[in-house]
């Protein structure tokens, strides 16, 4: 058979949460849907998002290793490698081995470097762990963050509002090479929320642009993983990347509009499942 008519295969690395719709929960139906293998690597078990009042959860993190190389003995390689949220040092150590041990030339590495929100570091992030993270983003082709952890990853006193000009600044120091991809999303603009994309040319420039949904109040979880698995899909379908980062936004605005008629409370995410055979 054609390598050309060959299944793509993802590897998605992120906790597995029973209730609250995020992270593995949501990225597995979604690169699903796009018609992808979808191979989750488990980095905890929770029963639900730590948003609750109480969760349990299993760190996988001691398990990893194992986990590793049994699909080595498979000598599998991967078409998309997505990270997502990583609780520890450690954690984010492991899945940098894992990329440099399971990518290929044409592996496309997707990184949601999730950190914080509102201008703060989560809780469980200190300054080592933000080092490390640093170190991943390197290996990324196509990242994928907040205003906040924009202003975390490149050492910037975090504000509400950023000039074109600085956004532009933010994008020299995260894709210093040709070819990488960003979108740093979340920025405030009156009644809508942004995104600023830009790609680092083969000569070394950078293109950039905007794009602006309505704004709609509420914090949800699980926002950021559709986001970041819709722009994952496209890498791997090949997608013209402002193209992409437009529909992407879309996509989950249509979501959370959906998600506030139907009352849905805030801490179980956005409902995604009844627009993912919609083309975007």
């Amino acid at each position: 058979m054609s390598t050309d008519n060959r299944q793509k295969k993802i590897a998605i690395l992120g906790d597995l949460t029973g209730y609250g719709r995020c992270a593995l929960t949501v990225s597995l139906p979604l690169l699903s849907a796009h018609g992808f293998q979808a191979c989750p690597v488990p980095t905890a078990i929770l029963s639900n998002h730590t948003g609750f009042p109480s969760f349990f959860m299993e760190d996988y993190t001691d398990k990893l290793p194992s986990f590793f190389a049994e699909w080595e003995k498979l000598s599998l390689s991967f078409d998309g490698i997505l990270t997502g949220f990583l609780g520890s040092v450690k954690q984010v150590d492991l899945v940098i081995e894992f990329i440099q041990r399971f990518r290929t030339s044409t592996t496309q590495i997707i990184v949601d470097p999730v950190m914080g929100d509102n201008g703060s570091p989560y809780q469980t992030f200190t300054k080592k762990h933000c080092r490390e993270m640093k170190k991943l983003v390197t290996l990324a082709d196509i990242l994928t963050p907040n205003i906040t952890e924009a202003c975390l990853l490149t050492d910037t006193p975090y504000k509400e509002h950023f000039s074109k000009k600085e956004l532009l600044t933010l994008a020299e120091t995260l894709i210093p090479k040709n070819g990488q991809k960003l979108v740093i999303t979340g920025l405030l603009l009156k009644d809508r929320i942004g995104s600023f994309y830009a790609v680092r040319n083969t000569d070394g420039t950078l293109s950039s642009g905007m794009t602006a949904n309505k704004k709609i109040t509420g914090l949800r979880c699980g926002t950021g993983d559709v986001f970041s698995s819709l722009i994952a899909a496209d890498a791997l379908l090949q997608k013209d990347f402002p193209a992409s980062v437009k529909s992407s936004g879309r996509f989950v605005c249509k979501c959370l509009n959906a998600s506030a008629k139907r009352g849905i409370e805030e801490q179980n995410g956005v409902c995604f499942e009844e627009f993912m055979s919609l083309k975007r």
